[in-house]
């Protein structure tokens, strides 16, 4: 196993290659400084990149589908569905803190990737294992106006739930590890390696993608058309494979080392508890405030000087273990300062939250036949999202960012909150389409008189849905990925895992936002021989208007993060 310790460092005088250069910062697996010809750079970040797409192909293969083995298999209406993916994908988001802390804290992040892939596997076996229960098929499951009149196995139904919320568990600790640890693979201080870390970061989101668009292409046919237990076992092979290929490179990796005794998790944590304490103190000693804003000033002291406060003792004077360090102050800032980004983030996550649930069941309702005897899966129109992004991000890396770098002279070509604003623009312009296409779809259902019949498929061809996801593909390329880059550049190089976990939580929360919207219009909107906007009938549904409710609330979280964007200032 790696060590993660500068203590066992030696000179590397013996080498064959002296002149070769020396990262001192970073370890090998023997702990020593490693020789940058030998290790890290695209030659290690390809192989993490690999586990990344075995990675993507698990989880994906289990979300991109999992509606339709809700409501098929399990019995469950349309709404309780949508609440429980929402649920577990956002427990499945939330978990990288959890994850990113024992990394940086305790594991470091080869060692949490090994732990949290072993979860993986244990949680796909089990997985497999509950979808081999006999289930009821779709004809003696008649579907009602509110429910669903067959139940699963009690045994199946806790089964299943228990491993998907094991996967989520692997996931949470493999997720910011491995993107972090792929990123360290690059030195921020080498021109030629800087550029290559903004470029891994499009590269990483690419390949992702890419086995995204297998799992759509392959494993929900499966899990359609074949069987639910192969559609799941096919993963569990998958992420075998995925630990094989990590141990592989374990020789050539680069390991962070531990400089600080103490977790930076621990020492922001203190500096939020010393300024608690002091929040009522105003320091007498004004020379010695002076003096620390001097000495932050080319950190911007301006900006959260509240936190200050952690400078001084409770009798206004700097005292012994009682007071935290000038750098322990900057970085609980460098965190803090992210949560107005964060927090405008949230709508969009919501927004991403549709394609894997309201999205698919509209395509269910739709014609789907592309040839005599082939219907397509509705899950299957998500690969649309995959291409446009595999297409995106291929443009954008070799066309746009060479132009924009030769105009801006930046190294990533427009700064990182700019690349997110963009999507988030997209973002709000692709519900407005999906609020048209589904009016569109409602219209249709009222024409032939198919508005009581829902089992009938409408006379609309499902390609209406294709443009809300390749809008959803493009919103991600300048999104997602720019969010992965901030989260990763903007914090303490110790707690980068934290950072990435900081960036999937938003998307965590977001799912959660989702299940809750869900949940009180379902309340607000149903009963009382009502239907309600999320319906099983969806003919007499009313989604148009979540997706212009959606709408809005993008245009509103659009205007707030340019406000704080525009403020933000970079921590170089």
């Amino acid at each position: 196993m790696p060590v993660a310790s500068a203590s066992t460092s030696t000179s590397t005088s013996d080498s064959p290659d002296v002149q070769a250069p020396i990262l001192y910062d970073t370890v090998d697996y023997k702990g020593l400084p490693v020789n940058k010809s030998y290790s890290g750079g695209w030659k290690s970040a390809s192989l993490i990149i690999g586990v990344e797409v075995a990675e993507s192909f698990a989880y994906y293969g289990i979300s991109s589908n999992l509606i339709a083995f809700l409501t098929g298999p399990l019995g469950q209406s349309t709404a309780t569905a949508a609440e429980n993916v929402n649920a577990w994908s956002g427990t499945a988001s939330l978990l990288p803190l959890l994850g990113a802390f024992v990394a940086d804290s305790f594991l470091g992040r080869y060692r949490t990737i090994v732990v949290a892939s072993v979860i993986y596997l244990l949680g796909l076996a089990l997985l497999t294992l509950s979808a081999m229960f006999p289930s009821h098929s779709d004809s003696d499951c008649p579907i009602s106006s509110t429910i669903t009149s067959c139940s699963p196995h009690p045994f199946q139904v806790v089964l299943f739930f228990s491993a998907l919320y094991l996967v989520a568990l692997g996931h949470g600790g493999h997720k910011p590890c491995v993107q972090a640890f792929g990123a360290d693979q690059f030195d921020g201080q080498d021109p030629e390696e800087c550029k290559a870390k903004s470029s891994f970061f499009n590269w990483w989101y690419f390949c992702m993608s890419l086995g995204i668009l297998v799992t759509i292409l392959t494993l929900i046919y499966i899990q359609d058309n074949i069987g639910w237990a192969l559609g799941f076992g096919i993963p569990c092979v998958a992420m075998v494979i995925e630990l094989f290929i990590f141990l592989l490179g374990t020789k050539t990796y680069r390991y962070s080392v531990k400089v600080e005794k103490n977790s930076a998790v621990r020492r922001i944590g203190r500096v939020f508890l010393t300024t608690i304490r002091n929040w009522r103190i105003y320091p007498s000693a004004i020379a010695y405030e002076e003096e620390a804003c001097e000495m932050l000033r080319h950190h911007h002291p301006q900006q959260l000087k509240f936190l200050n406060k952690a400078l001084l003792a409770p009798n206004g004077l700097k005292g012994d273990g009682k007071v935290c360090s000038l750098s322990e102050v900057e970085e609980a800032k460098a965190v803090l300062k992210l949560t107005p980004i964060w927090v405008t983030c949230l709508p969009y996550a919501v927004v991403f939250a549709q394609p894997s649930t309201f999205f698919t069941k509209q395509g269910a309702t739709m014609y789907r036949t592309i040839s005599k005897g082939l219907e397509i899966p509705p899950a299957m129109l998500q690969c649309f999202s995959s291409l446009a992004i595999i297409s995106s991000i291929a443009i954008y890396d070799r066309v746009f960012v060479p132009i924009a770098r030769a105009l801006t002279g930046k190294p990533s070509g427009i700064s990182m909150l700019q690349r997110i604003g963009t999507g988030m623009f997209l973002s709000a312009f692709l519900t407005a389409i999906a609020a048209l296409v589904e009016m569109k779809r409602l219209e249709v259902a009222r024409e032939h008189g198919l508005v009581d019949l829902p089992g009938v498929t409408l006379p609309m061809s499902v390609w209406w849905l294709v443009p809300q996801y390749v809008l959803c593909g493009v919103s991600n390329v300048f999104t997602m990925v720019g969010l992965q880059e901030f989260f990763y550049d903007q914090v303490p190089k110790e707690l980068r895992s934290v950072g990435l976990s900081l960036y999937l939580s938003i998307f965590g929360i977001g799912s959660f936002l989702s299940s809750f919207l869900i949940s009180a219009i379902e309340k607000c909107t149903g009963g009382q021989g009502h239907d309600s906007w999320f319906a099983n009938n969806l003919n007499r549904a009313h989604l148009d208007y979540f997706y212009w409710l959606l709408a809005g609330l993008s245009m509103v979280q659009f205007v707030a993060y340019l406000y704080f964007a525009k403020n933000y200032v970079y921590n170089r």
